[in-house]
């Protein structure tokens, strides 16, 4: 696989505005067996700061906070940590927090909306 071709797409994809680009992003990338495609496509959905690409690597198994991949994990928590503007965020982890059915996933967005709180 070219990893330069396929970092090319990520990044155009997330500079896309349309909803669509979010669910290429979201079915294809974060569904990868590849963890450099899943963290190149998290952070791209963080970068996006829209309620509909945050929640998919917040609230959602396996993606994003919640990948199995450490490293995918770590990333995107880097990634939400550096956003500039945090509010649609820290509302989608609150979210999380008191809604979501998996404990693991609350759990999760327990722990980063600690370190968000931190980094404000």
């Amino acid at each position: 696989m070219n990893m330069d071709r396929v970092r090319k797409i990520i990044d155009a994809l997330s500079l896309h505005t349309d909803p669509e680009s979010i669910n290429v992003l979201n079915n294809v990338g974060t569904n990868s067996a590849i963890d450099e495609v899943r963290e190149m496509t998290s952070r791209a959905l963080v970068k996006k700061n829209v309620h509909d690409s945050l929640d998919v690597v917040i609230s959602h198994q396996g993606k994003g906070i919640n990948d199995l991949s450490t490293v995918v994990a770590m990333s995107t928590i880097n990634e939400l940590l550096s956003l500039e503007d945090k509010t649609e965020a820290i509302s989608i982890l609150e979210d999380t927090v008191e809604n979501n059915t998996e404990e693991e996933v609350r759990d999760n967005a327990r722990s980063v909306k600690a370190l968000m709180a931190l980094s404000c």
